[in-house]
């Protein structure tokens, strides 16, 4: 890739150190302030929305988003379960292309100059912008959101695949040949593990960018998912649903940031 698509992946490469720290010095007094503090800032929402007595179909109150979580989880868990087949279907496909292409690229710099331009449109491009035409071929089922997932994580993961790829101690490369390995052998040996942070990087901002993709995907065409019920509720006005949706995807993208979490922090905190 190009010299500032491996200084960006640089940068965030630094988010697994960051995260292997967190949580290695927390102590029941930093768990009880992050508590209290969710309580303070929750609770004064509630008071100011119920003082100013702001209308439901603006802005409910946290307890009626609670409340209408709640009631309609059993409308909307299938709906949760679809997006759920969308982004791991997606997601798979992306992350498995995008770090095939990145061992292509760092194994031959010519594969590079032929395949770059078109992993930088992929990541200026929106992907929203093509589910139309997806539907359009592939009809309202799951096939276009999968390709729009697939093609918004992928080129994540090839980019920061690559820089980690290309992160290794030359020396130890060079020890190696000395002895006689392979470039099959060097690759699964020193290459794949020192790259494994930033390949965790790039998996968890795939992750990501695949959630935000399937949803919106969702919402432009089609009668079931997370970002269906998001369409559904606002045409309705139906805001404590609304929003309840939206704290659902919150709740996943968290889940995200943790699984990356403890997969970085058991398999590449050695790095930091």
């Amino acid at each position: 890739m190009s010299e500032d698509a491996e200084v960006v992946g640089a940068r965030v490469g630094k988010g697994l150190q960051s995260l292997s720290s967190f949580g290695s010095g927390s102590t029941k007094y930093e768990i009880l302030a992050i508590i209290a503090t969710a309580v303070i800032v929750i609770g004064g929402l509630e008071v100011l929305l119920r003082w100013f007595e702001v209308p439901q179909y603006i802005l409910p109150t946290p307890s009626q988003i609670a409340v209408a979580l709640v009631t309609d989880f059993p409308l909307i868990l299938p709906h949760l379960g679809h997006t759920l087949v969308v982004l791991l279907s997606g997601f798979a496909i992306g992350a498995g292309i995008g770090m095939f292409l990145a061992a292509v690229i760092t194994q031959f710099p010519f594969a590079e100059k032929i395949i770059a331009p078109y992993i930088l449109i992929l990541v200026t491009t929106p992907m929203l912008a093509l589910v139309p035409l997806l539907i359009l071929r592939f009809g309202f089922g799951y096939e276009p959101r999968i390709i729009a997932v697939a093609l918004a994580s992928g080129p994540m993961v090839m980019i920061n695949s690559a820089t980690g790829f290309r992160r290794v101690d030359a020396n130890k490369i060079a020890l190696a040949r000395s002895y006689g390995a392979s470039t099959l052998q060097i690759f699964w040996k020193i290459r794949a593990p020192m790259a494994l942070p930033m390949i965790l990087v790039g998996l968890m901002i795939g992750a990501i960018f695949g959630l935000l993709t399937a949803v919106g995907a969702e919402m432009v065409g089609g009668g079931f998912g997370l970002g269906n019920r998001l369409t559904t509720y606002s045409s309705m006005i139906q805001m404590p649903q609304f929003f309840g949706v939206v704290l659902m995807l919150s709740a996943l993208g968290i889940l995200i940031y943790v699984i990356f979490f403890l997969i970085g922090k058991k398999w590449a905190s050695w790095e930091a």
